[in-house]
């Protein structure tokens, strides 16, 4: 051949939308094309786009194999390049065209660097040390990575495929292995947790209401499905009833399966787990009361669930016993004021403004790298003032916590000046 390379371009018309879709199974598809092929394989590097696309590459001693996907279209496009050596393209492409169940494929072949148009270089390159060419630090690296794109940030995490992937009735149901974070619950494309930091937002999202209330006997979680808040709850020996009201059996099964250290907790016997919506299981409340109401629920897409308004929460409040507590989990403050302002003053319609607080902790894996919860209390039960520091710091001790302490919990409601400013406080 009179050049350097072959560069083959292939384009894959009416695909299933879901492959497309799925990182784990395009890097799968695309190593098997490339061994297919007879390539040698160094490592790959592939990324998923919210909430639509996936570019990856797999780096072959030959020179690279790359894709990128158009799911919204039933549309990818491939090139190879090859830099000599023998390279069985039309396996690859068959292969691709399998696994991404194409209707139909168009291929061209461009010939890189004619050697009849390229000068005779007469310096020696035997100099140039062929063991050190030929010397492969071939590891065979994955390198998928998983991409959470708001609407000016993204969040990429490094992981070596998916362990379980379901759309069930509410969402997409996902657990990533990543390298970094360990396994990694993702629903529709939004980090929801993580093995690593789970414990920031459990131990925040249960303890501050716990400590500030003593004597939790009946407490209720809505979502929370994978069991970590619960699992929090339950380190008190007052803890007599929890109810876990989550809407997806599916991110249930999931987390029992994959995530055992959080979902175990689920079957403790003081616990009563419930396949149901949250809204349906307040409107239809009996008459015994909740010391503590946590609302654990994702917001898809950086929203807060609509279905929560005004009257969700005053039956929250109606649920709760004169001394109750409510905590929910909000959309950051500085990824969008306005709607964090939104809910503050939704809650604070309910529960009176005096009675709400917000309050913040570090999670690595959240956008913006906080998770911040709003407190509502029905009898002025002020966050900081209601606090035994040492009883906090002694149960964090027994308890081995890895982020709740007393001097934690007061420093979480300490709100910087343009939050404070915000929230007209």
């Amino acid at each position: 051949m009179d050049a350097l390379g072959r560069h083959i371009l292939v384009e894959f018309f009416g695909c299933t939308p879901t492959l497309l879709n799925d990182v784990t199974h395009i890097e799968c598809s695309m190593v098997k094309a490339a061994t297919d092929a007879g390539l040698t394989i160094i490592n790959t590097s592939f990324h998923h786009f919210s909430p639509y696309g996936i570019s990856g590459v797999v780096v072959i001693q030959e020179s690279h194999l790359s894709i990128h996907t158009w799911p919204e279209y039933g549309f990818a496009a491939v090139d190879l390049f090859t830099c000599g050596g023998d390279c069985d393209s039309r396996s690859a492409q068959d292969s691709l065209e399998a696994s991404l169940a194409a209707d139909r494929t168009e291929s061209k072949e461009i010939a890189r660097g004619r050697m009849s148009r390229l000068p005779s270089i007469q310096q020696r390159v035997s100099a140039i040390s062929h063991t050190d060419l030929e010397k492969k630090s071939q590891s065979d690296q994955r390198n998928i990575w998983f991409t959470r794109r708001e609407q000016d940030i993204a969040l990429s995490l490094r992981h070596g495929g998916q362990i379980f992937s379901s759309q069930s009735e509410y969402q997409k149901v996902e657990i990533l292995d990543t390298y970094g974070y360990g396994k990694m619950l993702v629903l529709d494309g939004s980090v929801t947790l993580t093995e690593r930091d789970e414990f920031v937002y459990h131990e925040m999202i249960a303890h501050v209401p716990a400590q500030i209330h003593k004597e939790i006997r009946r407490a209720l979680v809505i979502g929370g499905g994978d069991g970590g808040a619960t699992r929090e709850l339950l380190r008190y020996e007052t803890i007599e009833q929890i109810d876990v009201v989550e809407i997806d059996r599916i991110m249930v099964e999931a987390c029992s399966q994959h995530l055992p250290d959080l979902a175990d907790a689920l079957h403790d016997r003081r616990v009563t787990l419930r396949i149901s919506d949250g809204i349906d299981f307040l409107q239809n409340l009996g008459s015994q009361p909740y010391d503590v109401v946590l609302v654990d629920a994702i917001e898809p897409a950086g929203e807060t669930l609509p279905a929560f308004n005004s009257k969700f929460y005053q039956s929250v409040c109606q649920a709760l016993t004169p001394r109750g507590l409510m905590v929910i989990h909000t959309i950051p403050p500085a990824l969008d004021p306005v709607r964090f302002k939104e809910l503050y003053d939704v809650v604070s319609s309910v529960f009176g403004k005096e009675e709400v607080f917000c309050y913040m902790a570090l999670l690595p894996t959240y956008t913006t790298g906080t998770v911040s919860f709003l407190l509502a209390s029905k009898d002025h039960l002020e966050p900081r003032a209601e606090l035994d520091r040492e009883a906090a710091d002694a149960f964090s001790d027994a308890e081995h916590l890895q982020y709740y302490t007393g001097e934690i919990h007061k420093a979480a409601f300490a709100l910087p000046p343009h939050l404070r400013r915000l929230l007209e406080i």
